[in-house]
């Protein structure tokens, strides 16, 4: 394979990049390398490594030559200078911000995060003397009037986990430098293919890869995209390497690579899917609001079409009803699955307030944007005419709990706990 002369597209990097099959005896697919440490043909060389002098491997805990393929193809499809991959997300949010903050700092972060980057922040880094500080993002002039002198990191998820917020990046991240603070966006929900955050200014990119870049609910795994490659490698050295050991295994790394080949594919079926569910969810009259960036009653649907190439795979949704509501329509879900995660082949449907936000306090739900009543789903690759009929027999049943809203004829409440619900209400 020549290599090429001119910019490649998103796909064929996300294929190619950083691999020629006749480096590796014509292997199509790259090698799994699951050598825990690494062979030096001298001391010399050995002591170069340790030095830094040399960028050969020495032990897979801090680089590997298949998580080093990957974290090559991330940061190309990011467009930044260096990336590191870890075992979860949680590992690669972890690392990344023990490298960037010391006692006395502070972290600016949105109203809404996902429930382990609350718990992390909260009850992790503020018992190590870091100040943690919410700020409602969806209005960039309240990070503004935030920043403070010790603000060392802003902080977001764009879109935000479960309710949908977005955060303009753009401008958080010119407001944020003026402070002297660096920016971190959880792109998670969007992927390098239909946001890149650092191209709109923020310096790290953080993944879950575990959700769309894997895409097949098999592996659990996580990357950090940086705009700098000295801080890329800060990271890699101190909070990889020596506060978390939150490494990667090379057949995960093979799994990601795999997924990455087909991500453009799967992300084009995802978005086209979740708009014609948002649109049927519009309609219901069992929902009051509907969170999609492609809808245009969105309150933020002109921004959406500024910094998203498309609108994603995830919704959020309100039934009339409230909990007592959310949970009939969940359980009468019958190809839907009900399961945390997301970016999988599967629809998956989910109740942040009992699952994966459970870590907030009622009180905390309530002052961060995510309702007791709320439901989140991931929109899989199913045939839509599949995906629609489920959600709509369930909406169906769930408007049995909704006063004053006419009853369809397919809407009694068949599972047991609907119907001890409907009794009770």
């Amino acid at each position: 394979m020549s290599h090429p002369t001119t910019p490649q597209g998103f796909s064929t990097r996300a294929i190619h990049h950083g691999y020629n099959p006749a480096d590796h005896q014509g292997a199509l697919v790259p090698p799994i390398y699951t050598s825990a440490t690494f062979a030096f043909p001298d001391v010399a060389y050995g002591m170069r490594c340790f030095t830094g002098e040399e960028s050969g491997y020495v032990y897979t805990r801090i680089a590997n030559p298949t998580l080093a393929l990957l974290e090559s193809r991330l940061a190309s499809l990011e467009q930044g200078a260096g990336a590191v991959v870890f075992g979860s997300g949680m590992g690669a949010i972890t690392a990344t911000l023990w490298s960037m903050l010391e006692p006395g700092d502070e972290v600016l972060a949105d109203l809404t995060l996902y429930g382990c980057t609350f718990a992390f922040m909260t009850h992790g880094l503020s018992r190590f003397g870091v100040a943690i500080r919410h700020v409602d993002m969806s209005d960039p002039q309240n990070v503004a009037r935030a920043m403070g002198p010790k603000t060392r990191v802003v902080y977001f998820e764009s879109p935000a986990n479960p309710n949908m917020r977005l955060v303009d990046i753009a401008a958080v991240s010119a407001i944020a430098h003026q402070g002297g603070a660096k920016v971190v966006v959880d792109n998670t929900y969007c992927t390098p293919y239909l946001q890149q955050p650092l191209l709109l200014g923020a310096d790290v990119s953080v993944h879950s890869m575990t959700k769309y870049l894997g895409g097949h609910g098999d592996l659990t795994a996580g990357a950090a995209i940086f705009a700098d490659a000295e801080l890329a490698l800060h990271v890699r050295l101190y909070g990889l390497k020596d506060m978390t050991g939150a490494v990667m295994s090379a057949q995960d790394a093979h799994l990601v690579m795999r997924g990455l080949k087909t991500l453009t594919l799967r992300m084009d079926r995802h978005c086209q899917s979740a708009q014609k569910v948002a649109e049927l969810l519009e309609r219901h009259p069992a929902t009051d609001t509907v969170f999609f960036p492609g809808l245009p009653s969105f309150p933020q649907y002109a921004l959406a079409k500024r910094q998203m190439h498309q609108f994603g795979g995830m919704i959020a949704f309100e039934l009339k009803g409230g909990l007592q509501a959310g949970m009939c329509f969940m359980d009468a879900l019958q190809l839907v699955t009900r399961a945390v995660s997301l970016g999988d082949a599967e629809t998956l449907a989910q109740h942040p307030a009992s699952m994966t936000h459970s870590t907030y306090t009622p009180e905390e739900r309530v002052a961060h944007g995510i309702s007791d009543g709320l439901v989140r789903l991931s929109i899989g690759l199913e045939d839509i005419e599949d995906v629609l009929a489920d959600i709509a027999q369930a909406l169906d049943k769930a408007v049995a709990l909704v006063p004053d809203v006419s009853v369809p004829s397919t809407a009694s409440c068949a599972t047991p706990r609907c119907a001890v619900l409907a009794e009770t209400t």
